[in-house]
């Protein structure tokens, strides 16, 4: 393996270093203010230089470069790939970044939900009930005015916390 090409693999590996710290979501690119997106992402970055790198040392192994001008020419190659590369990295995370998702439920979601009992309800204490919020089963602690037995369908009737509702039988 020939010098440039080790360096074009040297390139490639710091271009993927640097989406593992984009993905794990540090502000390297951002100088200055944290909360204003410069030009270039560090995505983008990124996926120019592990583009260039490893587009270069592929480049440089099948033109056999030995020569400078043979390495300009593998690097050349190199970068007629990373400008598509870096652009679309910096779209798709771009398109990551700003897409729509549900509002976080809330305790008021609670209300209304219909489940079932998994720990029996005693009379003035506390038992848990199983309940679907946006899909998703969550196990709340519960209370009710009456004991109620495993296994019972329940209704919601308010959200007393974030993890405790008071209920009645369904």
């Amino acid at each position: 393996m020939a010098t440039g090409t080790l360096i074009f693999l040297i390139i490639g590996g710091s271009g993927v270093a640097l989406l593992l710290l984009a993905l794990l979501g540090t502000e390297l690119a951002h100088l200055g203010n944290p909360d204003i997106d410069g030009p270039i992402s560090l995505e983008a970055i990124a996926g120019f230089a592990g583009v260039l790198g490893f587009g270069g040392a592929i480049a440089s192994e099948l033109l056999n470069a030995r020569s400078f001008n043979q390495l300009v020419v593998a690097g050349g190659i190199g970068a007629m790939a990373a400008v598509p590369a870096g652009w679309l990295a910096s779209r798709l995370s771009r398109a990551a970044r700003n897409m729509h998702t549900d509002a976080t439920p809330t305790r008021n979601d609670l209300v209304g939900s219909l489940g079932v009992v998994v720990t029996p309800i005693p009379n003035g204490g506390y038992g848990e009930v199983r309940v679907r919020v946006s899909g998703q089963p969550v196990k709340l602690n519960a209370k009710s005015e009456r004991p109620i037995a495993i296994g019972a369908q329940i209704f919601v009737v308010e959200a007393l916390s974030e993890t405790s509702v008071l209920v009645e039988t369904y």
